[in-house]
């Protein structure tokens, strides 16, 4: 039923949203509704930091490992960090340089590379903490994106919509509805209401 987070609920009301501006659209199905909310979640990830954990099952002297499909960015290691507080650096069993986490393209990086004896002290489960993206699924449970945004994810995925009407030259005034998602401008072009709507998301997201 319409006011879910699943992706059938949401192009609903995304479509209800652009109104007659829809039939622009409507050649390809859903599929271009479904990208301007999957553009949307994208986006949300700068206004709503979502954390998960990871682990990489650690290889001596290797410093590349592949990174979560998911992944945006990675926030800091696990791996040694407990040991490192708690250990006398001139103890023997101290852990030593730990290294730092980065992502490179779609890899993530060690540096320096853990060493055998490392591994051999602190084990192979390398834990991690990073920030991921947001995703729009089929079941509305397995929505990332919090039901209480619902209203901020449809004004995102509209600005969206409204922009690839501009890429297509398409300049006559358009009207839309609202479809719960509160105050917003009714008319315009698409290139205007697009740059009004995105200041106005922006506004409420912060």
């Amino acid at each position: 039923m319409p006011g879910t987070m699943s992706k059938a609920d949401l192009v609903f009301d995304l479509k209800q949203i652009l109104m007659d501006a829809k039939k622009e659209f409507s050649t390809s199905g859903n599929r271009e509704f479904e990208l301007f909310l999957d553009q949307a979640a994208l986006a949300f990830c700068r206004y709503r930091k979502r954390t998960l954990l990871g682990e990489l099952s650690l290889v001596a002297d290797q410093f590349n490992y592949a990174a979560p499909a998911d992944i945006v960015a990675p926030k800091f290691g696990l791996w040694g960090r407990n040991e490192q507080r708690c250990r006398d650096p001139w103890a023997t069993n101290y852990p030593g340089c730990l290294p730092c986490l980065r992502q490179v393209e779609d890899e993530l990086h060690l540096d320096p590379a853990p060493s055998a004896e490392q591994i051999a002290e602190l084990g192979s489960a390398y834990k991690f903490y990073y920030f991921a993206s947001h995703h729009i699924d089929k079941a509305a449970a397995n929505t990332t994106i919090k039901a209480a945004d619902r209203d901020l994810l449809l004004l995102r995925a509209t600005v969206f919509a409204l922009q690839s009407l501009a890429n297509k030259n398409i300049n006559k005034p358009v009207q839309l509805g609202s479809s719960g998602v509160g105050s917003m401008p009714k008319n315009g072009t698409p290139q205007g209401l697009a740059k009004e709507l995105l200041e106005q998301f922006e506004r409420l997201a912060a």
